[in-house]
């Protein structure tokens, strides 16, 4: 019940709106930081979940829990997304566990940055953000396609980054930027393919506090607060709560848009 009480402080009221209720949301990559955030704020929104993880199944479980402490339904699936069998498998699971899925959201992505993985090589890193974050993204946003075509209709979103069109200086966000940048183009070109019936948009998170952000030396992590507007790092739940927007009917004439979750770094 942590995660239920952090996310309730920081909504209007001390509880979120019911917007998503009656709808069912898949959030890939939600065993922890913005994917366990978006997969609760969904769940607090009275959504039912269905959560994939690739290799942190306790992560999963435990966001899991906490949302059936919420009294919601959730379904805990694995699936490396940059595997067409895995996400071919994750769809069949999906059309015979619930009646439809209203929004469907490619939240996973490679860890390049953080422990073991900040040690790859330049070209394994590359190898491996392509594949995950920006083949993944694409493999599963057409498997979302086929699905909400079928069902009527839906909400597809992707999440790129907050630089990819400024640019960072740096071997890692050049890589970073290759994938998200190909995120963003295509997602809006899925856009204009699918609608009127599919909608289709694009998160753009900046420095957040995750593992990488939780490991940064103070240095650098004081360097982000003063070139940040709002004075601050962000949080998995600022995420999420742009995440639930476009998700909910508010967001019904939106489709092909970015919203940049970073305090104001980039505008």
């Amino acid at each position: 019940m942590l995660g239920f009480k952090k996310l309730s402080s920081t909504a209007v009221g001390g509880e979120a709106a019911a917007v998503l209720e009656r709808k069912s949301v898949l959030v890939t990559g939600a065993s922890s930081g913005i994917g366990r955030a978006i997969a609760l704020r969904c769940a607090q929104a009275k959504a039912d979940l269905a959560i994939t993880y690739r290799s942190n199944q306790k992560g999963a479980e435990a966001t899991a829990q906490t949302i059936r402490d919420m009294g919601r339904r959730v379904e805990v699936l694995r699936s490396d997304i940059s595997r067409k069998e895995d996400i071919d498998a994750l769809v069949a699971r999906l059309r015979t566990g619930f009646d439809r899925i209203d929004v469907w959201i490619n939240n996973a992505g490679a860890d390049i940055l953080t422990g073991e993985a900040g040690r790859l090589s330049r070209i394994e890193k590359l190898d491996r953000v392509l594949a995950v974050d920006l083949r993944g993204t694409v493999l599963a946003s057409w498997a979302a396609v086929d699905l909400m075509r079928r069902q009527g209709g839906g909400c597809i979103i992707n999440m790129a980054w907050d630089h990819v069109d400024q640019g960072m200086e740096g071997e890692n966000p050049g890589v970073y930027a290759a994938a998200k940048g190909g995120i963003a183009s295509f997602s809006r070109s899925l856009a204009r393919d699918v609608a009127p019936e599919i909608r289709v948009n694009i998160l753009a998170p900046g420095f957040i506090e995750t593992a990488f952000g939780e490991e940064a030396d103070p240095t650098f992590r004081q360097k982000v607060i003063d070139l940040t507007p709002l004075g601050r790092w962000g949080k998995p739940e600022d995420v999420a709560g742009a995440a639930l927007f476009l998700a909910s009917d508010d967001a019904a004439f939106l489709t092909g848009q970015t919203i940049m979750v970073n305090g104001g770094v980039v505008m």
